[in-house]
């Protein structure tokens, strides 16, 4: 009995690893897909000597969304939930590239008011925020450090509200609209908006205190889980990933799309200040960088708010959204930076349907967790959590 069900699972969930692939003294283990600090149902695959990783493999699968299916089952605004649904933790920035590659297919690229394109990049800067902050907080637990995790979810609860305020959902928020926005930004936003602007500067520093530079911290990550940057860029990472390796290459800055060609900020990078450069803590340094650089661009947006862009009572942010969406046909990819790197959509359109014919998202998870294979050959199991940590994945996008 035990035998046929051994057979069983793995026909259902087949190991790239026999039993006879293993040499004296190695191991066939799983990490996952249960498992705590795969964030997410995320199942590994490991040859084991000792402690040693010889050979880790990723399996994925675990949460797929159906997303593809649904975007060539529904019109383009419609699919707007959906795409909220990958990117769980940054949905205002999968929002705002789904709707503006509709638009750039639309034609409706530089039309929008500027008042429109200030509110998305805003949204879209404090989502980052509170995305890097889980980021960071969950991968202080991975390693051991609870106070960080405590701290940083109180203070990604102040953007949630935020956010909740503007749209009415904590996470899943169907704000951005093509061609527009759901609704203006409430009474007096602005104002709470730059409160916590000025609140959470401090509080960057004592993360830097507390954990970016502690000892312990710099211990378990520094020389961990280098990525070289030729390595990288052969397998298509992006975001913190690649920019952690060295270079300096964000889609805000080299695609300069909606406002951000307007506005001043800087792209950081690692520098091996501690360790190598493009090993864990690199990678956990560059985006607790990027937050103070997200901060920079929101400050930027409030004023332009408050003094180009003032409210109005004429202001619709709904009057450029097209009542049906049938773009000519062609085949198309967007591309822009989310909180994880590039996330693209492709599509490929009849020009005789509201309904895209074939719609592929490109997944920044996807091609930054292939690397783990490469980066974590050699390492110690207990490292192995702090590399798989450092990527920073979301299932929900990875699988689609």
């Amino acid at each position: 009995m035990t035998t046929r069900y051994t057979e069983y699972l793995l026909q259902a969930e087949p190991n790239k690893f026999a039993i006879s692939d293993l040499k004296a003294g190695e191991m066939l283990l799983n990490m996952g897909p249960q498992h705590p600090a795969t964030h997410g149902v995320l199942r590994l695959e490991l040859i084991t000597d000792g402690e040693i990783v010889v050979d880790v493999v990723p399996h994925i699968g675990y949460l797929h969304r159906c997303f593809e299916k649904h975007a060539e089952s529904l019109a383009y605004n419609q699919t707007l939930p959906y795409v909220d649904r990958m990117d769980y933790l940054a949905a205002m920035n999968s929002e705002h590239v789904w709707c503006m590659g509709v638009e750039k297919m639309l034609g409706l690229t530089g039309q929008l008011p500027k008042r429109v394109e200030y509110i998305r990049v805003l949204v879209a800067e404090l989502n980052r925020i509170a995305s890097h902050l889980v980021a960071i907080g969950t991968y202080a637990i991975d390693i051991g450090a609870f106070t960080p995790f405590l701290w940083l979810l109180r203070d990604r609860e102040h953007i949630q509200r935020l956010l909740e305020w503007t749209s009415g959902s904590r996470m899943l928020y169907n704000y951005i609209w093509i061609g527009g926005l759901y609704y203006d930004l409430p009474i007096g936003f602005e104002d709470r908006c730059l409160e916590f602007v000025n609140y959470f500067i401090p509080k960057l520093e004592e993360l830097d205190q507390i954990l970016i530079n502690n000892k312990i911290f710099i211990d378990r990550t520094a020389h961990v889980g280098v990525l070289p940057l030729d390595v990288a860029i052969n397998y298509g990472c992006s975001g913190p990933m690649l920019r952690s390796s060295g270079l300096k290459f964000d889609l805000r800055r080299v695609d300069g799309y909606s406002v951000y060609p307007e506005l001043e900020f800087d792209i950081p990078i690692g520098q091996g200040l501690v360790g190598t450069t493009g090993d864990c803590w690199d990678r956990n340094y560059v985006r607790a960088q990027e937050m103070r650089e997200s901060l920079k661009i929101i400050k930027q947006c409030l004023h332009r708010l408050t003094t180009d862009c003032k409210r109005s009572p004429d202001f619709d942010p709904q009057a450029m959204c097209p009542k049906k969406i049938r773009p000519k046909e062609q085949e198309f990819y967007f591309r822009a930076e989310t909180p994880r790197g590039e996330l693209g959509y492709y599509f490929r359109t009849t020009g005789k349907s509201d309904i895209p014919f074939r719609c592929k998202g490109r997944s920044p998870c996807f091609s930054n967790l292939s690397v783990l294979p490469e980066i974590a050959k050699g390492c110690m199991v207990a490292d192995l959590i702090a590399i798989v940590g450092s990527v920073d994945i979301v299932l929900g996008e990875l699988d689609r």
